[in-house]
């Protein structure tokens, strides 16, 4: 997912189909909204403010200034460039578009508020309509809170993984959202279903695709944007309601490990953690990362044509990595993911070989293959020039043993876990 990481971006997506209930006008301050709202955010999110968030109003332009530092510091000229060819390679991303003026536009376009971690600040965006002003700084406050219990900036800031990063964005912001449910629509957060969570996927779906940016966005952008808040949302509904841990949060050490645990709670309930694929050295790394289910899915959409991937069936995902070698030919994509059992491996071959075994680009080839990786089952995809020598030998991949781990002792950042209800 590609999104600037330590900015909790509120987008009206993130109230899709919640009656927000109308403000009288006036001249309230933001500091009054805010002030306003912190009774109800806190019992919403199950947290005390430790201190009292800090608000201020910003022009537009100024919104675009601070998104376009955002991104300078966060994806840094190499970074973008190892993603964009990556994505490209894998058919995810046009060679015409370019990440960080595409995200700048589609961040600028969305944000009505926003809580910056650097400076613990919320801010509004000057001239936003009352309602959805006072509907989105709910949303943000709920991360304001998290920032007073949890180390963003290290979450945020860990680039090891991308579909860890992922999952725990989901968490952040799917407390945000249910909670922004339960404020604005309480008898609907009391009584959601899994109906209720399908109709609001469709709903932010909908509605995005009426704003122009994101539109014309690629489907992995789209999909990076909307994951955290609709399956998000979705696996703290199943933590409040089935999990067991209903008076906790899955802070700290209880944070999800992969988007395979976001969607799939089951796994995450199991002990379901995601297998350490490692690539041999071989080549100049351009790039490395590991899709995870989520993206996995989008892949699959693409090379089938489809823009739902919420609709595929489970993966079967174990773990995987990717990396992107330059080669004097052009730069080579080689891509390994482990599966959960033979049935899993199989049906991906037969949903991706259309799409992924053959290459769109010029003078390139494409290969998808079953292998073995550890002794799992597992595929190798690659794409590469025709001419590369390394098609002769293609990095190897292996597993890495992993660590001690359950949902409630996997290595992660160290944070209290909180649930303690403020009296109303």
């Amino acid at each position: 997912m590609v999104t600037v990481r330590a900015l909790a971006v509120a987008v009206l997506a993130a109230a899709a189909g919640i009656a927000c209930r109308g403000t009288p006008p006036g001249s309230q301050s933001a500091a009054g909204l805010v002030d306003s709202l912190v009774p109800a955010v806190e019992r919403a999110a199950g947290m005390r403010f430790r201190t009292p968030p800090r608000v201020a109003m910003r022009s537009r332009a100024q919104v675009r200034a601070y998104l376009s530092a955002k991104l300078d510091d966060e994806l840094p000229a190499a970074r973008a460039a190892g993603m964009e060819t990556a994505y490209q390679l894998f058919g995810l991303l046009p060679d015409s578009v370019h990440l960080r003026p595409l995200l700048l536009d589609l961040l600028s376009e969305q944000v009505i508020g926003y809580y910056d971690a650097d400076s613990a600040m919320l801010f509004g965006v000057a001239g936003s309509p009352r309602d959805q002003l006072r509907l989105v700084m709910a949303h943000e406050m709920v991360h304001a809170l998290q920032g007073q219990y949890l180390p963003l900036d290290s979450i945020f800031h860990d680039l090891r993984s991308n579909d860890r990063l992922t999952a725990a964005q989901a968490v952040l912001e799917g407390q945000a959202t249910v909670a922004s449910i339960g404020i604005y629509s309480p008898d609907t957060g009391r009584t959601a279903g899994d109906d209720f969570w399908s109709l609001y996927g469709d709903q932010v779906r909908e509605q995005q695709a009426a704003m122009p940016v994101f539109s014309r966005a690629p489907l992995v952008v789209r999909e990076g944007l909307i994951f955290p808040y609709v399956a998000g949302a979705e696996f703290m509904h199943w933590w409040a309601t089935a999990s067991g841990h209903a008076d906790t949060l899955p802070y700290g050490p209880r944070m999800p490990a992969s988007t395979e645990q976001v969607l799939h709670p089951d796994r995450y309930a199991r002990g379901d953690a995601p297998l350490d694929v490692v690539i041999d050295t071989g080549g100049i790394v351009l790039h490395e990362d590991v899709l995870g289910e989520m993206e996995t899915r989008v892949l699959l959409a693409v090379s089938r044509g489809s823009n739902r991937p919420d609709e595929l069936p489970a993966v079967g995902w174990g773990g995987d990595r990717y990396r992107v070698i330059t080669t004097p030919e052009g730069p080579a994509l080689v891509w390994y993911i482990v599966f959960d059992d033979e049935a899993s491996a199989d049906r991906f071959v037969r949903l991706a070989a259309g799409g992924l075994g053959r290459a769109s680009r010029p003078g390139y080839r494409a290969s998808l293959d079953r292998v073995t990786v550890g002794g799992k089952p597992a595929v190798r995809h690659v794409v590469a020039p025709a001419s590369w020598t390394g098609w002769s030998r293609v990095p190897a991949a292996s597993l890495r043993e992993p660590g001690p781990y359950s949902p409630t002792s996997f290595p992660s950042q160290n944070a209290p876990n909180p649930k303690t209800p403020p009296s109303t």
